[in-house]
């Protein structure tokens, strides 16, 4: 019995030395998650940034690139000061930042690396150098910034800097970690992905304090980072240059497309800023300055100043009436001033006439034969169902809601339908009469400069537009992006288009423009605009494209405060068509006109 019992107590202990002994080599063998545990407490893996891709001009010039900067960091426990006040100096920092760092890179560890100073600059590294051999526990790690060889179209570029906690925890992919730097605006947040390439890592083996003692499993786990992908712009860099010097000292914007292509040549936005002043260790200085001028230089004009159309907006009044059969080319109506003040020597006009004088009267009438739907007293009810049926051809002008260039924060302006009024006059009792400001492209019409230049281009399509676009490929496929080559097309038929581009032809040709778009050898067609502005003085606006047949570009430009349109905008318009059309410009006192600026006297 004494034996039985021995025996079964033997053999329960054999029995958990078996199952101890399987245990253990199932962890220590065959569960890799303990492997993995071990191993995580012996290697820390280093993040490996890439370089951040390129962007090029239409013709292959470097306009975006990256510039070496340095990052200082420190380990606490190794640090040992000498000079201190050597050190500071040669860091440009006072005693007490030092401190400040030196405290802050302890509370985050004794043994770990932090940043102790940022984007040190080449010459600020080459200072260093040297020195930090006599100050233990400080050590330099490349990173790059972006730096720009020409000082202008920072509006459109954007800028980069370090994410915010808003943005990281919008990050649903969880790519990014705090530090890293992101596109904030501009094309660098729009192609933020394609641009920032993916990072790599390496792995360093590190003992129970931090410190690092070589590679882990010499490398074979490391990846390389990928370098970001490069952007082929549509601008033409030497004519955006070109239009920024034009509008120099004055507020507005100019933006020049190619018709067919809906390809975006140039896009001033003034005043703007040298994007320079936005990369390395001087960012938050500068964002703070640039932030709180008066003029607002980061305010992108071409995309977000809304204004009103002003006379322009009687082509787009001109054609939708052709559409509906309101009127025809023929279709003459007196210069009858008691209905709307007007300008000019003219009094019985046919449409291209009316639209070659700007004939306030005339479009005034149209609109309301148009609007009441051919019945010549206001109505309540049939200016309702007419303003609907008007608004939706304007819509497809691209005007009323954003066109869809590739950048953010485009706004879409206003074209009022049924509601806005009904809100306006907190009642449905309203008539044309009550609206009839906005036949002329005045009350409550609001459109951006791109919207404009986009309609500019097409009048010069007879139209259709593409979307304006910035960029016309990613990395090497030299293929235009999908979404940029559907043709949209209005709801006004083909033939109509003909009087609207023969009209604008006889405005620069004999009308306001001639004096200023006319150019020797090209046939510029146009359109000015004065747009008021209450109690300070009227905007500048001017659309035009050229050649008349098989158009090349196509541009906006808005002077503020700039007076008539036929001075400020139709000059800088027609230096910029001169200049991208020949290359140059031999009407150096037409230049010199505009760079002066005393448009209103």
């Amino acid at each position: 019995m004494k034996d039985n019992r021995s025996l079964i107590i033997r053999f329960t202990f054999v029995i958990i030395g078996v199952i101890f002994l399987i245990k253990l080599f199932s962890i220590q063998v065959l569960d890799e998650n303990y492997q993995l545990a071990a191993e995580n407490n012996v290697m820390k893996g280093l993040v490996e940034y890439p370089y951040r891709g390129l962007i090029y001009d239409r013709n292959n010039k470097l306009i975006v690139y990256n510039k070496p900067v340095y990052d200082l960091m420190i380990v606490p426990r190794e640090v040992v000061i000498g000079d201190t006040l050597n050190l500071c100096e040669h860091l440009r920092i006072s005693k007490e930042d030092f401190r400040d760092k030196l405290a802050k890179a302890r509370s985050y560890s004794w043994y770990k690396p932090s940043i102790f100073l940022k984007q040190l600059s080449n010459e600020d590294f080459a200072s260093l150098q040297d020195l930090l051999v006599d100050y233990p526990g400080f050590y330099i790690i490349p990173r790059t910034v972006r730096s720009y060889p020409y000082s202008g179209m920072a509006n459109a570029l954007g800028y980069i800097g370090e994410i915010s906690k808003s943005g990281l925890s919008r990050d649903s992919a969880n790519y990014y970690r705090q530090g890293d730097y992101i596109g904030l605006s501009g094309l660098e947040s729009k192609y933020e992905e394609p641009l920032r390439g993916k990072r790599g890592i390496k792995y360093r083996m590190v003992n129970v304090r931090g410190l690092e003692k070589g590679s882990f499993k010499k490398g074979r786990l490391d990846t390389l980072p990928k370098i970001g992908e490069n952007l082929i712009s549509t601008i033409d860099i030497d004519l955006q240059e070109y239009g920024e010097t034009l509008m120099l000292g004055k507020v507005g914007s100019v933006i020049a497309i190619e018709p067919a292509t809906g390809e975006i040549l140039s896009f001033v936005s003034a005043p703007s800023y040298n994007p320079n002043l936005l990369t390395g260790r001087s960012y938050s200085e500068y964002y703070g300055v640039l932030s709180t001028d008066s003029l607002k230089p980061l305010y992108n004009r071409p995309l977000m100043a809304m204004y009103r159309p002003g006379s322009i907006f009687k082509i787009v009044q001109a054609m939708v009436a052709l559409q509906e059969g309101v009127i025809q080319e023929s279709t003459r109506l007196r210069c009858n001033r008691n209905i709307i003040g007007c300008h000019g020597p003219h009094s019985f006009e046919n449409l291209q006439g009316a639209i070659t004088h700007s004939c306030n009267p005339y479009f005034v009438q149209v609109s309301r034969k148009m609007i009441n739907q051919g019945i010549s007293e206001d109505t309540y009810e049939d200016t309702r169902i007419g303003l609907e049926k008007w608004r939706k051809h304007v819509e497809s002008f691209g005007l009323g809601s954003p066109v869809g260039i590739d950048l953010p924060n485009e706004k879409g302006g206003m074209i009022p339908n049924v509601n806005y009024y009904d809100n306006a006059y907190s009642s449905t009792n309203w008539k044309f009469s009550n609206i009839q400001s906005i036949a002329i492209g005045e009350g409550e019409n609001l459109v951006v400069p791109l919207q404009m230049a986009n309609f500019a281009a097409i009048v010069a399509n007879r139209g259709y537009y593409i979307k304006p676009h910035l960029i016309k490929s990613i990395g090497g496929s030299n293929q235009p992006l999908p979404e940029y080559q559907v043709k949209h097309y209005t709801t006004v038929d083909t033939k109509y288009f003909d009087v609207a581009v023969e009209a604008m032809a006889e405005v620069v040709r004999s009308g306001t423009g001639q004096y200023r778009a006319k150019l020797e050898g090209i046939e510029v067609c146009g359109k000015t605009g004065t747009v008021q502005n209450n109690n300070r003085p009227d905007h500048s606006v001017f659309i035009a494209f050229a050649p008349k047949d098989n158009p090349k570009i196509a541009l906006s430009v808005y002077v503020e405060n700039g007076g008539q349109g036929a001075r400020a905008a139709a000059g800088i318009a027609g230096l910029m068509i001169e200049k991208y059309l020949n290359g140059c410009t031999d009407r150096t006192h037409m230049e010199d006109y505009v760079l002066r600026g005393d448009f209103i006297y």
